[in-house]
C-alpha cells in the first residue's frame, strides 16, 4: 500500500517530530508503517522519506539509493558527488554531527516540493546515532552523496525544507534543470545573468513616438 506524500503548506512539515519509545517502535503499526514508506519512496522514485512527509510527525525515515538510479548519470558526476549504492534502513530518533568542516553545494530535489530543484551546501560527512527498526541502536559514518541525503531527511525530522537552505538564484523547475543546466556546475548557474531571451530585443534603441 502507498501513502500519499504531502506537498509544502502541509503543517507537518513544518513541525518538529516527536521520537518514538522502544516500545512503540516494535508495534505492528510501526512496522507496518516503515515498509508502506518505503513501498511509497521505492514507486516516487526517491532515495529518501521521512514520517512527515506522509503527514506523521514521527521521528523516523528510511532511506535507500540504488544502483538503478545511477545507470544514466555521467561516470564522472558520480565520482564528484560520491555518490555508490545505498541499501535499504531505517533511521528513528536520529542525532546527526557534522565529522567535516568542508562543505559542498549541489542541486536536490524534494518529494514534497514536487518538481523543482535547487543548489544546497551540505557537510561531506556526518554521524549519525539513531536507533533502527529493531530499536537497536546504531551508528553510520557517511560521507558524500549519502550523507547529503542524511542530511536532508533528518532536516524534514526537524521542519525543516531544502528550500530554507537553498541558494534562491538557483531554484528551478526540473524540467528546465534536465534542460539547461544538469551539465553545468552550480557556480555557472549563478553567474548567468537574468536575462530573458527576448530582453535584448526589448531594450534596444527606443522606438519613435
Amino acid at each position: 500500500m502507498r501513502l500519499k506524500i504531502v506537498q509544502i503548506g502541509e503543517a507537518a512539515l513544518r513541525q518538529r517530530a516527536r521520537p518514538l519509545t522502544a516500545d512503540e517502535i516494535r508495534l505492528p503499526s510501526t512496522q507496518l508503517l516503515i515498509e508502506m514508506m518505503r513501498e511509497t519512496m521505492r514507486d516516487a522514485p526517491g532515495v529518501g522519506l521521512a514520517a512527515p512527509q506522509v503527514g506523521l510527525s514521527l521521528q523516523l525515515a528510511v532511506i535507500e539509493d540504488r544502483l538503478e538510479y545511477m545507470r544514466d548519470i555521467p561516470p564522472a558526476h558520480l565520482a564528484e558527488r560520491e555518490r555508490v549504492p545505498v541499501p535499504f534502513h531505517v533511521i528513528i530518533n536520529p542525532r546527526i554531527t557534522a565529522t567535516s568542516d568542508d562543505q559542498v553545494e549541489h542541486f536536490e530535489g524534494c518529494l514534497s516540493v514536487a518538481g523543482f530543484v535547487a543548489a544546497v551546501s551540505r557537510h561531506v560527512a556526518v554521524r549519525v546515532e539513531y536507533l533502527n527498526e529493531r530499536a537497536e541502536p546504531a551508528v553510520i559514518d557517511a560521507r558524500g552523496w549519502y550523507a547529503r541525503i542524511l542530511q536532508h531527511e533528518i532536516d524534514h525530522l526537524n521542519g525543516t525544507i531544502y528550500i530554507d537552505r537553498m541558494d534562491p538564484r538557483t531554484f528551478m523547475t526540473l524540467e528546465n534543470y534536465g534542460r539547461y543546466w544538469k551539465d553545468r556546475s552550480v557556480q555557472a548557474v549563478r553567474e548567468t545573468p537574468l536575462v530573458a531571451p527576448n530582453q535584448e530585443a526589448l531594450s534596444g534603441p527606443s522606438m519613435p513616438p
